[in-house]
């Protein structure tokens, strides 16, 4: 392929395609290189390739029926999903949740931040060739994917949240559990930076590589680990607090050059702060209803039903109907693993959300990633998406 520049030269480049059928773009992601030599000069991205109409399926049913969907959003931290699409119900509605329901949605969301994070460093490793690290991570995440398992009855995609509370209470021996796993991965965490902090191959492939500045973060409209990692303390959990985060003693990570390097290594550094986050929560977990008594929104009990005839009405109607949410539009954001998840609902008055958007936090840093990637080595370019932690079912929705 031949190409004059504005200057006036002559290059003779080789087109590239690498994915969807790569190991580093997970089937999922494309992005068309023009190579000099192993040098890119131009690229593209193109997403796609795991669209199934998200914001158009979730308009056939009733605003509980889109909670399972929220799931396929971000299926490493499904249930991250749930509770902030449950949050920004709640907030049309401006419903005050149960103590107890609170805690626990603090618990899971940290829990599951930690495990899209160990996922996010350990598929970086494997990209960079480190199996050792990779192993060391999916270590603790398969801990935490039991406790979902005994909790929801599902380990990837866990529909828990409901507007106005939760599914269920937690099981006995969930504290304990909870411990152990932060006990766990503290330990996993130890061992993953003995294998990285010293080593050459992984310091030479990760520092300065894939920089953006601080300032170039913020015009593309980054957030989440991403952004923080060029020293933006950013962070909704702080910003907006909710569900009495602001009470919590937790610190926003930060890095300074805003490279591969450092978006890792951020995203190491907040599962420490989520461990610190759910052992004060734990200590704040008392007895309590894990839903809200509204019968705008809470669905009657199975046991009330078979006893009681408005019950079994009330119960009939919710499930048939939906819970009818205040008509108007409204946008809430919350902070997930990968940054701001944010719903803007509009709804009819009726039991069905007239219209869903969703804006995904990996969007806009995948948007990014040919100003990132041009100039530098085509090998870069893999340590450089792999920072990035591009959920194609989010990116594509």
């Amino acid at each position: 392929m031949k190409v004059i520049t504005p200057k006036g030269e002559k290059l003779n480049l080789m087109p590239l395609n690498v994915g969807p059928s790569h190991g580093a773009t997970h089937g999922c992601l494309r992005y068309f290189c023009a190579l000099d030599g192993e040098s890119i000069v131009a690229t593209v991205g193109e997403i796609g390739y795991l669209h199934r109409g998200f914001e158009k399926m979730v308009e056939r049913g009733t605003w509980q029926q889109v909670i399972p969907y929220t799931d396929r959003l971000n299926y490493c931290s499904a249930m991250m999903n749930n509770i902030a699409y449950c949050r920004a119900v709640e907030n049309m509605f401006q419903l005050d949740l149960p103590e107890r329901a609170k805690v626990i949605r603090v618990i899971v969301n940290e829990l599951s931040r930690m495990a899209d994070h160990c996922i996010c460093v350990a598929a970086a490793a494997q990209d960079l060739g480190s199996t050792t690290g990779f192993f060391y991570l999916f270590d603790s995440r398969e801990i935490m994917m039991v406790i979902w398992e005994k909790l929801t009855g599902a380990r990837l995609t866990n529909s828990y949240a409901r507007i106005g509370g939760l599914y269920r209470d937690t099981y006995d021996g969930f504290e304990d559990d909870v411990i152990a796993v932060c006990k766990h991965a503290e330990k996993n965490l130890s061992d993953v930076h003995a294998v990285f902090d010293r080593n050459r191959i992984f310091l030479d492939r990760t520092v300065d590589v894939g920089v953006i500045k601080a300032d170039r973060a913020i015009q593309w409209g980054w957030t989440g680990p991403c952004l923080r990692a060029t020293g933006v303390a950013s962070d909704l959990r702080k910003d907006e607090p909710y569900y009495d985060y602001e009470t919590y003693d937790w610190n926003v990570v930060t890095g300074t050059k805003g490279d591969v390097y450092d978006r890792l290594m951020v995203r190491l550094a907040e599962i420490e702060e989520s461990i610190k986050i759910v052992r004060q929560a734990l200590k704040r977990l008392t007895p309590g209803p894990v839903d809200i008594v509204d019968p705008r929104v809470r669905v009657p009990s199975q046991e009330s039903t078979y006893q009681d005839m408005e019950s079994m009405i009330g119960r009939f109607k919710s499930v048939y109907e939906g819970v009818r949410v205040p008509a108007g539009e409204y946008y809430s954001g919350s902070e997930v693993a990968n940054g701001e998840l944010g719903f803007t609902l509009v709804s009819d008055g009726s039991g069905k959300p007239w219209r869903i958007k969703v804006r995904p936090p990996c969007l806009t840093q995948f948007a990014a990633f040919h100003e990132l990637i041009e100039g530098s080595m085509l090998a870069d370019s893999v340590a450089t998406l792999s920072s990035l932690n591009i959920i194609a079912g989010e990116l594509d929705r």
